[in-house]
């Protein structure tokens, strides 16, 4: 049975959700000619529900998906497996990057629970993030408008710890994991992190000062490579 539609975007993305948003536009034209003839094939009562799913309303149910990449299976793996590749790019690229969905701590601090100790919960794969390492939610609004609360992120990690100036990161040290723009501190070894978020304030202070970091003291850097952002609408 299909799920109601709902008015609103739902709150919670799931990653089956995603996989299927970016399968449909890789496909659509090409292994389906619209709406009506994939509702068909899936089995949904009415276009509609392909739109409510794609519109990020409502999510798919997992046996939905599970038909989808079965029913265009040679569709999916000629879209992954372009000619002229290196092997280990071709698989990775078909492989896609794991998801992890970490759960904020319960701190008012905008900082992650331990990446290690979550298990991928998915796979993200779209063109540009053949050279990624995995992918995470945003947790919080310290980095909004260029990180959305929800938004997924493809990263790389950057294993020379080699920073540019004012890029987005997301970072690893002491107990602290969070996304930050890093900027160039006054003192060689250092950077300041800095949050995008200038607008929210507690009093006369910024809620998300800026702060210094030792380079020396980051575990993992991450360079944020790509973002899947929410519909809007």
């Amino acid at each position: 049975m299909d799920d109601v539609s709902k008015p609103n975007k739902i709150k919670t993305i799931r990653p089956e959700t995603l996989e299927f948003i970016i399968l449909y536009n890789q496909l659509k034209g090409k292994a389906f000619t619209g709406n009506a003839q994939l509702a068909e094939t899936l089995g949904f009562n009415s276009p509609s529900s392909i739109t409510e799913i794609v519109k990020s309303r409502q999510n798919i149910d997992p046996e939905k998906l599970r038909v989808f990449k079965e029913k265009y299976r040679s569709f999916i793996l000629e879209n992954k497996f372009p000619e002229n590749t290196e092997n280990s790019a071709t698989n990775k690229q078909a492989e896609g990057i794991p998801m992890y969905e970490i759960s904020a701590t319960a701190s008012g601090v905008e900082v992650y629970n331990d990446i290690n100790d979550s298990t991928s919960v998915g796979r993200m794969n779209f063109p540009g993030i053949e050279d990624c390492d995995f992918a995470l939610p945003v947790w919080g609004h310290s980095m909004y408008p260029y990180l959305e609360n929800g938004c997924w992120v493809a990263l790389k990690v950057i294993h020379d710890k080699k920073i540019l100036p004012g890029e987005v990161y997301y970072i690893e040290w002491g107990e602290y994991r969070m996304y930050k723009r890093l900027l160039a501190g006054d003192n060689p070894d250092e950077v300041i992190a800095h949050s995008d978020n200038t607008t929210e304030m507690v009093g006369s202070r910024l809620k998300y000062a800026p702060f210094i970091i030792k380079v020396t003291d980051i575990k993992k850097l991450c360079l944020v490579k790509d973002i899947h952002k929410k519909h809007n609408h």
